[in-house]
């Protein structure tokens, strides 16, 4: 497909910044891809020094496989092509000896995460999870606007906030003991590394001679610092966003920085992409007016080649459950009137406490569904115990492994006891297991923290020689047993029946392990690093299974649905206090929900059906809550709202005004 003038424009600007404001569904990965092969084929680029950035592994896998088919293998060598927190992984690694560091350092994801910070407040906080989680936040908030524990100490003004920073010291501290990161510093540490040493920034200057960023409308104060390192003075860069897709202030991004680049950047090349390549005219209407209620610093208007398509539909429900109802039957009806596939519809909402119904109705009626972020079996904190457990059985150095499963279930080893523990182990560049036998150890720990340790340390020695010399499995088994797990799952699962379905999920895992370790006539035996290296495989396999193409209808939220296209869409709970949602009303910040509401009508190719229920149960009340506002900015003309007379359209109406003016000439040439 050739591409229009626009396209074309930011194809081949190269010569300063440019930022290129790009509609839903105008092919923003086509200008990407078009440009990264015009600068290796035509402006004499090599691909190693070229940099593209997105935000999530699948946009990044695709933007990369669109490269190679046009480029080919041998012209796309050396190119980067990566999530902002994966090129922030690559800088680490290289600039381990300047960070002071330690090769094999541990990553810290979520889990991780809370178990230390709910281990470190211990006293203040006694476990309670909305602190934790404001905790967690101010942290993560703190991170992306690159400010230090000494600056957020320095800076606080109120008891929490004082009181927030310095468990934020002790994170850090604690982390640094562990040779450990988490997700925010992927990003805040190479900047903080590029805006500190000259000969680091001007390395990775050289390295990328020209920076392309996806979605760039997500990026927050640490991300957009970042590409002004990595850009430099040069300043030749392409950014792709679009200001009316920002729905994640959240998780910090910031649409200003689009602003921004303008204030930084003063000789930047604005192009827009306004013409849509994905849904009807009327679709693209009605998202048009709905997104003009927000006040804009750019200006665009989609439009699309595709005509003008059917009225968009609002459907009145008495309920929850006659809501779910009628979308399946509507489902049902038109998949056998249009000879579609279940793949063709999705089902999106707000929070995803509203797909329940939804999955119930869908599995009554036997229709295939894949619901979105959904929790998958290697996701679960008890398959990730397992599978540290037994990454550690077969690798001592494994340090991320040893710091999930040193203290689960409790043996009285604490964070003060770790502490000590990761320090020597950094000062000797040793992993934190072999730091337990260090002759230096009993000199700075002592008391029951010590005996704890040597004995759990004993432990996997022992477990470690059996697994090997003797009956693997048995070994494996003996390890569950052992370590009082069954007993931790009933202590702290919410309930028994929570505890039993845990305790299914470690015996499935174990099945799994025992059929790898014996083999079948199709599969030979396999040793257990061999298991737990294909067990870690299919866990990244599983993460990033969204391609599935099965025969399904979609759930997920709207926020998930980003990027996402479906022939035919169902927007529920289009009521107010769910969508605009009820804490954006009260904080005043309802401009962001109709972002997300312009989001899910722009996912829409064919169709868009809007449901909102009359009466919803919340909290366990029955409310009655009123259409959503956003319904009712969009231009009515174009709504089929059950219930009334079909609007007409304007040719409609001009067909009807022409056939009476006609009937009147007749009546008078009479």
């Amino acid at each position: 497909m050739k591409l229009n003038p626009r396209q074309d424009e930011a194809v081949k600007y190269i010569s300063g910044p440019c930022l290129v404001l790009a509609g839903a569904g105008s092919g923003k990965t086509r200008v990407i891809t078009n440009k990264i092969a015009y600068l290796v084929q035509e402006c004499e680029y090599k691909a190693k020094n070229i940099a593209a950035v997105t935000f999530t592994n699948k946009a990044a896998r695709e933007m990369r496989e669109r490269v190679l088919q046009t480029l080919g293998k041998q012209d796309a060598k050396g190119l980067w092509v990566s999530t902002f927190h994966t090129l922030g992984l690559e800088i680490i690694k290289k600039e381990i000896k300047t960070l002071g560091y330690k090769t094999g350092f541990s990553l810290f994801d979520d889990q991780d995460t809370n178990q230390l910070l709910a281990e470190l407040t211990e006293k203040e906080f006694e476990r309670d999870k909305d602190l934790l989680n404001l905790l967690k936040n101010q942290i993560s908030n703190w991170k992306n606007e690159l400010i230090l524990p000494e600056r957020a100490i320095r800076e606080a003004r109120e008891p929490q906030k004082a009181q927030f920073a310095q468990l934020y010291a002790r994170y850090q501290v604690q982390l640094r003991a562990y040779n450990a990161l988490d997700f925010d510093d992927l990003i805040m540490i190479p900047t903080l590394l590029l805006a500190q040493f000259n000969e680091v920034r001007e390395r990775w200057q050289s390295r990328f001679r020209y920076l392309l960023v996806d979605e760039y409308q997500d990026t927050n104060t640490s991300q957009y610092e970042l590409v002004k390192l990595l850009v430099g003075e040069r300043a030749r860069f392409t950014v792709v966003g679009d200001d009316d897709q920002s729905i994640y202030s959240w998780r910090g991004a910031k649409p200003q920085n689009l602003v921004l680049l303008k204030k930084d950047f003063p000789g930047l090349r604005l192009i827009k992409l306004e013409q849509n390549y994905r849904s009807s005219g009327r679709i693209l209407k009605a998202a048009n007016i709905l997104i003009a209620n927000n006040p804009h610093e750019f200006e665009k208007q989609l439009f699309s080649e595709l005509g003008y398509g059917d009225p968009l539909r609002v459907i009145a429900t008495k309920d929850e459950e006659h809501e779910a109802e009628r979308v399946v039957a509507e489902i049902i009806s038109h998949k056998f009137m249009q000879r579609t596939s279940f793949k063709d519809y999705a089902i999106l909402y707000r929070g995803n406490h509203q797909a329940r119904v939804f999955e119930k109705a869908l599995m009554s009626n036997r229709i295939p569904y894949k619901l979105s972020g959904g929790m998958s079996f290697f996701g679960r904190a008890e398959i990730k115990d397992m599978m540290a457990y037994l990454r550690f059985l077969v690798n001592q150095e494994d340090d991320n492994a040893f710091i999930r499963i040193v203290n689960t279930p409790k043996r009285d080893i604490g964070p003060v006891t770790l502490e000590k523990l990761g320090t020597l182990a950094n000062e000797k560049h040793i992993s934190l297991f072999e730091a337990c036998f260090d002759t230096e150890l009993p000199n700075r720990l002592h008391g029951r923290g010590m005996n704890a340790l040597m004995g759990f340390a004993r432990w996997v020695v022992e477990l470690a020689d059996r697994a090997i010399r003797g009956d693997t499995l048995e070994a494996v088994r003996d390890m569950v047993r052992e370590s009082n797990y069954e007993a931790y799952l009933y202590e702290s699962s919410t309930s028994a029946k929570a505890a039993e379905m845990r305790m299914k999920n470690v015996s499935e895992l174990y099945r799994w392990i025992s059929e790898m370790l014996s083999g079948d006539e199709d599969n030979p035996p396999m040793t257990l690093p061999e298991v737990v290296t294909k067990l870690t495989l299919r866990d990244m396999l599983e993460r990033n299974e969204e391609e599935d193409e099965a025969d399904a209808v979609q759930l997920l939220t709207l926020h998930a649905s980003k990027g996402l296209e479906y022939p035919h869409v169902f927007m529920v709970g289009m009521e107010e206090g769910l969508l605009p949602h009820q804490t954006s009303i009260d904080e005043d910040n309802v401009e962001e929900e109709r972002r997300l509401a312009y989001v899910g009508i722009t996912r829409a190719q064919q169709t868009l059906t809007m449901t909102y229920a009359k009466s919803r149960r919340q909290f366990g009340e029955m409310i009655t809550p009123e259409l959503s506002r956003f319904v009712e900015e969009l231009p009515q003309d174009d709504l089929a709202i059950e219930g009334k007379a079909p609007v007409k359209t304007q040719e409609q109406r001009m067909q009807d005004g022409q056939s009476k003016v006609a009937g009147l000439r007749a009546m008078l040439k009479r």
